[in-house]
């Protein structure tokens, strides 16, 4: 059996195909974990701040799901914004 070495691959290339594994790994096990009910309090802060950390954010006029969160919480969302 002959092995080629591929050597057109620099260590960079290597660490951002492992990155990019990793961070495609997490995602799916945060989904996983979510979907699944299984999630703890702890996984739901990962997954948000995962998101946060990848510039992922929401516009709570075009997401219902944020509507209905914020008319539950115990504060008043208007007033945040002016404080």
């Amino acid at each position: 059996m002959v092995f080629l070495l591929d050597l057109s691959f620099t260590p960079r290339d290597l660490m951002d195909e492992l990155f990019k594994q990793l961070h495609n790994a997490l995602g799916a096990e945060l989904l996983n974990r979510i979907q699944s009910g299984e999630a703890s309090p702890a996984d739901l802060n990962v997954a948000r701040q995962f998101l946060k950390d990848n510039g992922i954010d929401a516009n709570m006029k075009a997401s219902e799901p944020l509507l209905n969160l914020a008319k539950v919480m115990p504060f008043d969302p208007d007033e945040e914004e002016a404080a």
